[in-house]
């Protein structure tokens, strides 16, 4: 067991922290953000810092802007596509059929 006269959680250096040691607490302004799914979130910033004009919501992770009546638009999702779905984006049939005829015509060749 440990003796009786260590203090325990306690470690070289640590004190209280207060002001006096930290500093005066800058002026703070809180501004309301709202996001397409009607979420408030409210940040709080410096009062000279600049005050972005979007945020991202914490609870969707839509952006978010500080008009309530007018949020910006939740993002446009791609949905999963395969290779040959993309393969078939940058060809026709036509380009197929004879992609697939040259390789038919060199398998055949070679046996």
């Amino acid at each position: 067991m440990s003796s009786g006269n260590a203090i325990r959680g306690s470690r070289v250096g640590a004190g209280p922290m207060g002001e006096a040691e930290r500093g005066e607490a800058a002026p703070r302004v809180w501004v309301s953000f709202w996001c397409s799914n009607a979420h408030e979130t409210r940040p709080s910033f410096a009062t000279d810092a600049a005050i972005p004009e979007q945020w991202e919501c914490p609870r969707c992770g839509f952006p978010a802007g500080q008009d309530e009546a007018n949020p910006p638009a939740p993002p446009r999702v791609e949905p999963y596509k395969t290779h040959l779905a993309y393969v078939k984006e940058r060809r026709t049939d036509a380009d197929g059929e004879a992609i697939l005829a040259e390789a038919l015509k060199r398998l055949r060749s070679s046996v």
